[in-house]
């Protein structure tokens, strides 16, 4: 008797193969996480890299140069 070809194994029979696509086209995506409401005059610390002449114009003003960089930032942003 002549050896005859095995079929391919499979990790699991139809149902368990079909049941798996299933689940896998109907899966809900989780949904990002809603972005907070950032309060007014909340500040985030970030780091941020700038030209020296354009740092050195900020901090001849004195104390209040990060104020004064934020709020040049704001007129940029048209806010």
């Amino acid at each position: 008797m002549a050896d005859l070809p095995r079929r391919p194994r499979t990790l699991g029979d139809a149902r368990t193969e079909a049941e798996a696509a299933f689940k896998k086209v109907t899966a809900k995506v989780a949904a990002a996480p809603p972005k907070q409401n950032v309060a007014p005059g909340i500040k985030e610390q970030v780091t941020l890299r700038l030209d020296q002449d354009v740092l050195e114009f900020f901090q001849e003003g004195g104390p209040g140069w990060q104020d004064r960089i934020n709020e040049a930032l704001r007129k940029a942003t048209g806010k």
